[in-house]
């Protein structure tokens, strides 16, 4: 656990550096468009992790469900489908909010 909170601390580290170096650049220009890029990154990158994690877990866990019982696969693959279409349509959010956003850059 200790391992990935470094690993996240240094890579938001590394994310966060250009922006503090090339901060007085920016605002001798007046450009105050970092904010929206930076949005738009995080609305599809949020958006596309949390999504690849609810289609992991509901992917497996219905895998997992018609091996226990094979009888009820018909069931669960609607089912799973559903979900699946639901789980989809957050990250289309994501992406509509993300060219949203890159259109005030």
């Amino acid at each position: 656990m200790q391992k990935i909170g470094k690993v996240a601390l240094w890579t938001l580290f590394f994310v966060l550096m250009p922006m503090v170096a090339m901060a007085q650049e920016h605002a001798a220009a007046g450009d105050g468009t970092w904010g929206y890029a930076l949005g738009a990154g995080l609305a599809i990158g949020l958006a596309g992790l949390g999504c690849g994690i609810g289609q992991g877990l509901t992917a497996g866990n219905t895998t997992a469900g018609i091996a226990r019982n094979p009888g009820a696969a018909g069931a669960m693959f609607t089912n799973f489908i559903l979900g699946m279409v639901l789980i989809e349509s957050i990250a289309i959010y994501g992406l509509v909010i993300a060219f949203l956003l890159q259109g005030k850059i």
